[in-house]
């Protein structure tokens, strides 16, 4: 069997256009940037927000690390403790919010944690919402930050199933229990997205209190 082919009888595959990547380059976002994500992609209407990290070493206990949201009104406040979606409140008032459970090890490809929200569904009173990463330490001392690494947080639209962007903190992000990620901002009939990455001393108990609510650090399901 001859292998050789003619160079020239395939010339007008050269008009065809480059085909896709499999897997198109993520898009990446910095601390401080602000994204419009409606005007990015018109489609949004439920998204999932996914959090991800590793261990830095496999010795000993993990490191259980809890996502949470914080439905804000226009005074950057809560409105009631259902607005404080997070392990022991899986589901906000509306239902507009769900959170899809708690991971306690990390372990696993992908997405440790996820939390489902209708933007459609949201009250208008509702303008923005907090999203926060914090790490569950029974005695405020034996874990941080220091012992993650590749932590991320990304959107993704549920219709299309595609990541509209990714924000990954793979800084050091200090020995604190808390980290508020950023937050997504209703801008007349947008929504914003606003990257922090801002290290918070006193872990869940403290994000909690600074939007108006106040939980028991140690609480479990």
């Amino acid at each position: 069997m001859n292998d050789q082919t003619d160079p020239h009888e395939d010339d007008d595959l050269e008009d065809l256009p480059p085909m896709m990547p499999d897997h198109p380059k993520r898009m990446l976002v910095e601390k401080g940037q602000e994204i419009n994500i409606t005007k990015m992609d018109p489609t949004i209407r439920e998204i999932t927000v996914g959090i991800g990290w590793d261990m830095r070493v496999f010795e000993g206990d993990p490191v259980d690390m809890d996502a949470s949201v914080f439905l804000l009104d226009k005074f950057d406040k809560t409105r009631e403790d259902q607005d404080f979606v997070f392990y022991n409140n899986l589901v906000g008032r509306d239902g507009a919010v769900r959170h899809m459970g708690d991971s306690r090890t990390g372990a696993g490809d992908g997405d440790d944690e996820k939390i489902v929200i209708d933007l459609m569904a949201l009250p208008f009173e509702v303008v923005k919402i907090a999203f926060t990463v914090s790490i569950y330490d029974m005695d405020l001392s034996t874990n941080n930050f220091t012992q993650v690494k590749n932590v991320y947080f990304r959107i993704v639209n549920n219709e299309t199933t595609h990541e509209t962007f990714r924000f990954e903190l793979d800084e050091d992000m200090g020995k604190g229990t808390g980290l508020f990620i950023g937050y997504l901002e209703r801008v007349g009939s947008d929504w914003v997205y606003q990257a922090v990455g801002q290290p918070v001393e006193g872990g869940l108990s403290q994000l909690a209190t600074d939007y108006g609510i106040v939980v028991a650090q140690n609480v479990r399901a």
